[in-house]
Parts: structure tokens; C-alpha cells; sequence
């Protein structure tokens, strides 16, 4: 067996290296120093000197000990596995269980692991239920009919840019623009008035910060809960088209049951596609070759550059949690029932065996489609429709329209969410 990976304690807010890094070239475009550790870490373990790139020991993991040992915050251990084909067979093994009841269930704080004693969503269930309630939500994120809402997704974003420009040279991107669209619009899709949309995002940010307290998590999930099930009643009383009031009307579930499965697509829904958004602009900010190709491109060029980016980015950077429910062998390591697994989505998106010069952001790679930012196998993200549709809209809309974008502040004084299970920034300071 592997021997046990230690860590000091993760680092929070700004990306700090571990150890010093050699120094950048200041005129050098998109230029992001990559500088190892010497020594594994466990998880979470430290970040990158680039913000861009999974922590090093994952890397490193990856390269010489794919499936590995590592140690958790509270002292129990699990398995960590970073190599892209591994993940993808671990994810599609039924094996392999998604049920965070079950002993040895890894959790990634406290905080995660008191949100493990309420009813769970289906995205914490295994099949046959998982199916069936992920089946209620199905259709409302077909291609097809997410397809049908570009038109409305374009008007949102260009009235945002048409607002955050309005007699100003300057903005924070994430408040003024990267964070309400997809906001409005899970919003309209599940029948959520925005006008509560900082209740709702103050709830999200407590319950997916790695720092807060089991207090804290379950306050917010309660609050947040409460909010949606007096919402529900109020549906099943005035019944619209959205899909709080559908799902009330169609299925046998509880409000309670209801809620969940609202607090999940709410928080989802706005937090990944919103960080998605302001760091895919940051990366492009730092690379203009490819800031051009996202430009310039028509729709199957956009189509393949924020594949790409959702590849390079993979803002999911705790990993998906698992537990064995038998004996399982992965690559050439055994793995035994109860034992719990990472998959790190962020290191299996770098691997140089799938993915050439993996480091290095190209929009016109080719096979970049075969990333693992939504995850894989059944519990393979429900709305990557709607977030590939949102991107395709967001991104080129913002560069054509604002030419001369740019950073308001050096590259190095953007503050990054690195104390959440989502990468992102804090806000994202521009002018044009």
C-alpha cells in the first residue's frame, strides 16, 4: 500500500507557493511559472504559484503514485485518485457508491460532513432512486430545450453589459456581470424570484466554504431550505411553468423533498457557471493568442474553446467523493469496501497521456471534449447544457463587445476562493 501523504494546512484567499518559484516574465504573455513540490500533500493540499493549475502534489500524485493514500483534516485517510482514465473508471463503477451515509464516506470538512445528516439530494443517492428523481428533471435540461433559451441567455447578457458599461470605464466583472447571469437565469428556470438573489447567494457561499463552521453549513442549509419549501407551498396555491411548481404538480415528493432538489440546482445552478465565467475571462485576459480565437470564432470554434476551458479551468478543485461497497481494484491497486476515494477531476484534466502538453491552454486542441469538469458516469453534472450554453453566450459576447478589456489591477492582487469547494475570484477589478 501506498504510504500516507501529510500536509501542512492549506492556504486560503491569494495563491501562495508553497516555496519560492521562479520569477515570471513580466512581458511575457499569459506567462504563469509551474514550479513542483518535492514532497506529496494531502487533501486539500496547497495551491499552485499558477491559480490556474491543479496543486502540485496532485500532479505529482498523478505521475508516480495514481492511486494513492492521502490524509484527510480529521485525521481519517482515503484514497486519491488523479490519473484521467482511472477517474472515469471509478466514476461508471456502480462499485463505487455516491451514498455519503455510508461509512468511510470521505468528507472534505466539518462542514461537509454535517450537511451528510440532513435527507440528501439525488446527486447523494445511487440508482434505482437516484434515477428516478434525477428523471423528474430531465427534460428541463435536454439540449434541445436548453437550446431554445440562447436567444433570451444573449438579450440577458448584453442588457448586463449594457448596464455595467453605462457611463463607466470600470467594473468588478463578477458582481456586475459574471454572477447574475447565470443567477437570472436558474433563477426564471426553477420559478426563484432574483430580487432574493443575496439571501440566496450568502446561503451558497456558507454552505460551500471549506472554513465554515458544522454551524454555520447547517443554518444556511436550513434557512435556505425553509425559503424554498414556503416557496413551493406557495406554487402548489399559484402554479406557473417553472420547475419548483411542475415538479409539485407531477411527482409525489414533499415540499421538504422539493426544497432539496431546488437548494441543489440554486446552488449549483449559479455558483459554477459564475466562476466559470470570471476566471475563463481571466485566463483569456493572460493569453491573448487564444483571447482572439474566442473573439474571433464562429459558433463550432466557441463551441471547442470553452471545452477547453472548462478543461483547463475545472473549477470543481475538492475532487468527487466516493465509497467502495466491495472489493475494487483500480489501475493496479486494490481498494477495499468501505474505503472512500477522491477523484481529482483537476488533476485527471491535466494528464499528458489524454490531453498533450496538458499546462498549457490551446482553444483549438483537439479531443478537449473528453474532460471531466462535469464529472462522469451517471451522476455526470444534469445541467452541462445549460452551462455550455451560458459560456458560449458569455464569453465571446463580453470580448466582442468590450475590445479593450483588461485587468484594472496586476494579475497578482486578484483575491481567488480557494477557501471553497468551487475556484473561483472573490470579485474581478476591469476596465476597457
Amino acid at each position: 500500500m501506498a504510504a500516507a501523504i501529510p500536509s501542512p494546512a492549506s492556504p486560503t484567499g491569494a495563491f501562495v507557493p508553497a516555496h519560492p518559484a521562479p520569477a515570471a516574465d513580466p512581458g511575457a504573455a499569459g506567462a504563469c511559472p509551474y514550479s513542483p513540490l518535492p514532497e506529496p500533500l494531502a487533501a486539500p493540499a496547497a495551491r499552485a504559484t499558477c491559480p490556474f493549475d491543479p496543486p502540485p502534489a496532485y500532479q505529482q500524485a498523478r505521475r508516480e503514485r495514481p492511486v494513492a493514500r492521502t490524509t484527510l483534516w480529521d485525521g481519517s485517510s482515503c484514497w486519491l485518485i488523479t490519473r484521467h482514465d482511472d477517474i472515469r473508471h471509478t466514476l461508471r463503477d456502480d462499485r463505487f457508491s455516491a451514498d455519503s451515509a455510508r461509512p468511510g464516506f470521505p468528507f472534505l470538512s466539518a462542514g461537509r460532513r454535517a450537511l451528510s445528516t440532513d435527507r440528501p439530494t439525488f446527486i447523494r443517492m445511487d440508482d434505482p432512486e437516484h434515477a428516478r428523481l434525477r428523471r423528474m428533471l430531465t427534460s428541463d435540461f435536454m439540449i434541445r430545450k436548453v437550446e431554445s433559451m440562447r436567444p433570451q441567455v444573449q438579450q440577458l447578457a448584453d442588457d448586463l453589459l449594457d448596464a455595467m458599461t453605462k457611463g463607466r470605464q470600470e467594473a468588478d466583472f463578477v458582481a456586475d456581470f459574471a454572477l447574475p447571469l447565470p443567477s437570472v437565469v436558474i433563477c426564471l428556470l426553477l420559478g426563484v424570484p432574483y430580487a432574493d438573489h443575496e439571501f440566496f447567494q450568502q446561503c451558497s457561499s456558507a454552505i460551500l466554504r471549506t472554513e465554515s463552521t458544522p454551524e454555520e453549513v447547517v443554518a444556511a442549509q436550513n434557512e435556505l431550505l425553509a425559503y424554498l419549501r414556503d416557496l413551493t407551498r406557495a406554487k402548489r396555491r399559484s402554479p406557473d411553468d417553472a420547475i419548483l411548481s411542475r415538479v409539485a404538480e407531477q411527482s409525489d415528493l414533499t415540499d421538504a423533498d422539493i426544497a432539496r432538489m431546488g437548494r441543489l440546482l440554486l446552488v449549483a445552478g449559479h455558483e459554477t457557471t459564475a466562476n466559470m465565467t470570471a476566471l475563463g475571462i481571466l485566463a483569456l485576459l493572460r493569453n491573448p493568442g487564444e483571447l482572439a480565437r474566442m473573439r474571433d470564432g464562429g459558433p463550432a470554434e466557441v463551441q471547442a474553446a470553452v471545452e477547453e476551458l472548462l478543461r483547463y479551468l475545472t473549477i470543481i478543485q475538492s475532487g468527487v467523493a466516493r465509497v467502495a461497497t466491495e472489493d475494487v481494484t483500480v489501475g493496479d491497486t486494490l481498494i477495499r469496501a468501505g474505503e472512500g476515494v477522491l477523484c481529482m477531476l483537476s488533476a485527471g484534466n491535466r494528464d499528458e497521456e489524454v490531453f498533450p502538453d496538458a499546462d498549457r491552454l490551446d482553444l483549438a486542441r483537439p479531443g478537449s471534449r473528453r474532460h471531466l469538469a462535469f464529472g462522469f458516469g451517471v451522476h455526470q453534472c444534469l445541467g452541462q447544457p445549460l452551462a455550455r450554453l451560458e459560456l458560449q453566450v458569455a464569453l465571446p459576447t463580453v470580448l466582442r463587445r468590450l475590445p479593450g478589456l483588461r485587468l484594472a489591477v496586476p494579475f497578482e492582487d486578484v483575491r481567488y476562493r480557494n477557501e471553497t469547494l468551487i475556484l473561483g475570484v472573490h470579485e474581478l477589478p476591469v476596465a476597457w
